[in-house]
């Protein structure tokens, strides 16, 4: 899988204020509820039901609030970041201010895991990290998540 095929440059969010992870949390699940055209309540209780099994927060400053749900159609990424992280509960104790929103459809164990698993290498690579952070536009993210 490649990040093209779950990520577009619809689905990358400009300019979300954030300040704290509940914040972020709705104000992502918002989005993307409506561009999905799925309930907004019910992907916010997925990812805050996921959330409370863990943090979705890997560290390197990244996160991938993610869940799986019975009213998503496909995979869908959507990516955001922010001007400065916020406390995530991150597994390395720093903020984050990098974020993949995942959902699939409730039935999609194999395709959610390897979405995830494209989504780890993304957040492994530092220099792709860097680059996140300087970018200023959609086209600009996108260029650098897809190539």
């Amino acid at each position: 899988m490649k990040i093209s095929d779950i990520l577009s440059q619809n689905t990358i969010l400009m300019s979300l204020k954030a300040g704290t992870k509940s914040q972020l949390l709705e104000e992502m699940s918002a989005k993307l509820a409506r561009h999905e055209n799925i309930d907004f309540q019910a992907v916010l209780d997925a990812v805050t039901e996921r959330e409370k099994l863990g943090s979705t927060g890997y560290g390197n400053g990244f996160a991938v609030p993610h869940a799986r749900l019975s009213g998503a159609k496909r995979v869908k990424a959507y990516f955001t970041k922010l001007s400065a992280p916020i406390e995530y509960d991150a597994i390395d104790g720093d903020g984050v201010d990098l974020f993949f929103m995942l959902v699939s459809p409730e039935n999609s164990g194999a395709d959610h895991l390897e979405a995830l698993a494209t989504l780890s290498k993304v957040m492994q690579n530092k220099t792709m990290c860097a680059k996140l952070r300087k970018a200023t536009t959609k086209d600009e993210i996108y260029k650098i998540l897809t190539h």
